[in-house]
């Protein structure tokens, strides 16, 4: 038997599939990319009797995949938050899904091993931008202010090097970055002995200064938009720009629109004081998706801003 990982390239997916390692399923084969790069499933050949793993990505959009690898005799097990549709009854399937915006897949990872390594869901938590979340299960495990705040940096810093069109773009392939996490069953001493937060912490602040200039597509008390232009610093700092506006304003919905070939890549960010409707909205797009809190569309064609921006406004007026 064969035992794949198909993940997220996020601190979500990364830390989801390294807690699920660390418990003792060692993987002959993974996939991941980009945290854009959600069509996991159709780059999984696996064959009858494998066992393929899914964390942090939308069940809905690999559905089709999904029903060949149980049709193969594979089995699959998937842990994710996101909008997953109608779940299929199958043998050889296992869903954690929940889709709360107070989780996180990691935070499900984390249940499932009894809390065995819970430094690394709390890492994925900050991430994912649930930083009350991450800072009230740290609390729990006795962790300590200081130690929260190494782990929020890793978090953000890892979701940060997700982000781009393509590997090219990020510091860190995501794979690379998966199998340097091997063997640290705690973050603080991955932070430690790895020189990752180092590495990224200058050049994220690089990033976050250029788009400080973001053009403002749209200024209400409740919704703002922003466009980035098309570059690589824009691509690998949307995410967490996007995060930081909301938690700097914290009543009001964030759109950050980062220019493409024909279009935009779009995230979206609900208000944190009513963490609803983000995806929602993205799913009325083509290419949309996510979760309630944070959505977003990997390809909006230029001629459908205007609509996109009209449908923003509405949703959180």
């Amino acid at each position: 038997m064969t035992i794949w990982f198909a993940f997220n390239g996020d601190a979500d997916g990364l830390c989801a599939v390294h807690q699920l390692r660390l418990a003792g399923a060692k993987p002959a084969r993974i996939v991941t990319g980009v945290k854009r790069d959600i069509l996991l499933l159709e780059r999984v050949d696996a064959m009858a009797g494998d066992h393929v793993v899914v964390a942090d990505i939308s069940l809905d959009a690999n559905r089709s995949a999904l029903e060949r690898l149980l049709a193969s005799d594979v089995q699959v097990t998937w842990f994710d938050h996101h909008y997953a549709g109608q779940l299929p009854e199958h043998d050889k399937f296992a869903a954690n899904i929940i889709t709360a915006s107070s989780v996180c897949s990691s935070l499900l990872v984390d249940q499932v091993l009894g809390a065995r390594y819970r430094g690394w869901a709390v890492t994925a938590a900050f991430g994912d931008n649930l930083g009350d979340v991450a800072r009230g299960v740290g609390r729990v495990s006795k962790l300590g202010a200081a130690q929260l705040d190494q782990l929020q940096e890793l978090g953000v810093l890892m979701n940060y090097n997700a982000y781009g069109e393509t590997v090219a773009d990020l510091h860190v392939d995501p794979a690379a970055l998966f199998a340097r996490l091997d063997g640290y069953a705690d973050p603080l001493q991955f932070i430690a002995g790895d020189s990752f937060v180092g590495d990224l912490r200058d050049a994220m602040q690089s990033d976050l200064a250029a788009a400080r200039g973001a053009r403002v597509l749209t200024d209400t008390p409740r919704s703002a938009a922003f466009e980035l232009p098309e570059a690589s610093w824009a691509r690998r700092v949307q995410g967490v720009f996007a995060n930081q506006l909301a938690a700097a304003h914290p009543q009001r919905a964030h759109a950050l629109l980062v220019k493409k070939s024909a279009g935009y890549v779009v995230s979206v960010r609900a208000p944190q004081s009513n963490l609803r409707g983000a995806d929602a909205l993205c799913l009325t797009f083509a290419s949309g998706g996510g979760r309630a809190g944070a959505a977003g569309i990997n390809h909006l064609p230029a001629a459908d801003v205007a609509r996109f921006l009209n449908a923003f406004r509405h949703a959180y007026p």
